[in-house]
């Protein structure tokens, strides 16, 4: 195995952030590029450098059996010989060593070649380079670094969390049905807005994070899903959902009113409550928005039901609704953070 390369944080950082955008970023036509890199991040914690195709068909595989389970629609494709044969598996036609079998022939052909490409390029950072000629892929000492940190829970939360939307999205596209979520308190989850159907769909937090890039909507200070108990975000309602109970006239549990925030910001001395956003994070609020719908986010369709169907109505029903809570607050407004660090979106 060769020597790890010494990274600074920002290094770290950077290729974090490479990783997040190759599963947030871009269109989504099928879901073997979450499986490929759920699987990356398994297989790059227990440090297998050289990974060959049979070794990396058992996790891809297994993952997309998985979701087929639940949502039998995993691509926008009208058939697929792979996804076939992870049906027959589901259904007992055929056993582990087929399925493995299969997945080498038919479940690498396009996922490898453009994982790493986002939009018109690649990212900066490669997490694996392709040496299929000899019937594997070798990990890079980025992914392998990636995969010591704490960060790497976070990413594989964030992904599947994704594809748990995106699958939601396809399967209710197939239906003729909309796709409009809430945010369910109790459980923590996002489900869908439809009576009598209350499937939780994929939880709040690791949908959001990725695109706060780990860090606090308020302070800035960096946040972590799975770290340090300090260091885990509270979902926090921008406008509080206690306006609801004084005749607030929207549902303020849709995701564009949900940010993470860090405990001290969200319930610290100093702390949000339930108090009003002073009105500069409106604009802050905006751009977040704006980053889910524009990244082709699963919630895109939430968020432009909820707020508008042009950037310019979205900011002005933002800044409608934060006057509008004036009126139905019992507490301060124009709260700010106390701590506020560098900018991160």
């Amino acid at each position: 195995m060769t020597g790890r390369i010494a990274r600074g944080s920002h290094r770290l950082e950077a290729d974090r952030e490479n990783f997040r955008s190759i599963i947030l970023l871009g269109r989504n036509a099928a879901s073997y590029k979450f499986s490929l890199g759920k699987s990356l991040l398994e297989l790059a914690r227990v440090e297998s450098e050289v990974v060959t195709i049979a070794e990396l068909a058992v996790p891809f595989a297994e993952h997309i059996c998985e979701h087929l389970r639940e949502i039998d629609r995993q691509g926008t494709a009208a058939s697929s010989r792979f996804l076939d044969a992870c049906r027959y598996y589901n259904d007992g036609a055929i056993d582990a060593h087929e399925l493995r079998d299969v997945t080498i022939q038919f479940g690498f052909e396009n996922v490898i070649d453009a994982f790493h490409v986002v939009g018109d390029g690649d990212v900066s950072t490669r997490f694996f380079i392709d040496e299929r000629e000899h019937q594997r892929i070798r990990l890079t000492d980025e992914l392998l670094n990636l995969a010591k940190h704490a960060v790497v829970e976070d990413l594989a939360s964030e992904t599947e969390a994704r594809w748990r939307l995106v699958e939601e999205a396809w399967d209710g596209r197939a239906s003729g049905r909309p796709v409009t979520v809430l945010y369910d308190q109790r459980t923590e989850f996002l489900v869908p807005a439809l009576l009598g159907k209350r499937r939780s769909i994929a939880e709040i937090r690791p949908a959001l994070n990725g695109y706060q890039r780990g860090h606090c909507f308020y302070c800035f200070q960096p946040i972590q899903l799975y770290g340090p108990t300090a260091m885990r975000p509270d979902v926090d309602h921008f406008l509080p959902h206690s306006l609801m109970a004084r005749g607030f006239p929207d549902n303020l549990d849709h995701p564009w009113n949900l940010v993470l925030a860090c405990q001290n910001c969200n319930r610290g001395a100093a702390g949000k409550f339930a108090h009003l956003p002073h009105g500069r994070y409106v604009n802050r609020l905006h751009r977040r928005n704006e980053f889910l719908i524009q990244s082709h986010h699963p919630l895109r369709e939430s968020l432009i039901a909820s707020t508008g169907a042009s950037t310019q109505h979205r900011l002005k029903f933002l800044t409608n609704s934060l006057e509008l809570a004036h009126g139905y607050s019992a507490e301060p407004s124009g709260w700010t953070a106390p701590e506020e660090q560098k900018p991160r979106f």
